[in-house]
């Protein structure tokens, strides 16, 4: 069990206004920052992070969605943070999410669900390694 994760708040909240509500409330859960960047992903670097999900339905229109605009990506350190984060997200559909997660409080819906989080040990890692090099972290 590792206890790092990786995150992105993605275009939807950013735009919404939503992004230092989503960062409170990762630190008041006990997370620390240890890597954090204001960025844009391009079609083809949005299409390569989720290249996993290509052969889904959804794929064209999830990468359409991130390169959108703004995102803040994010490594984060906290043990047992996969699962405890996981937990502090809600599930993937804000309909479904419980109270008081941040997808519950700040998605859209299904589609524009304001915050990504790592689902294993082994993607938190490769995640963190897209966005970030070892001198931007600490």
């Amino acid at each position: 069990m590792s206890n790092r994760t990786f995150t992105m708040i993605k275009p939807d909240a950013f735009a919404n206004g939503h992004s230092g509500a989503i960062i409170d409330r990762i630190i008041k859960a006990g997370f620390k920052i240890v890597a954090l960047k204001l960025t844009s992903l391009s079609a083809e670097k949005a299409g390569e992070f989720y290249a996993v999900h290509k052969q889904r339905p959804f794929y064209g229109e999830l990468v359409e969605f991130m390169s959108s605009g703004p995102i803040i990506a994010a490594i984060l350190e906290k043990n047992n943070a996969v699962e405890d984060f996981r937990k502090l997200i809600g599930a993937t559909d804000p309909a479904k999410a419980d109270e008081g997660t941040i997808r519950r409080v700040f998605a859209e819906n299904l589609g524009r669900n304001a915050i990504h989080g790592s689902d294993s040990d082994d993607n938190a890692a490769i995640e963190g390694n897209f966005f970030f090099s070892g001198l931007e972290r600490i």
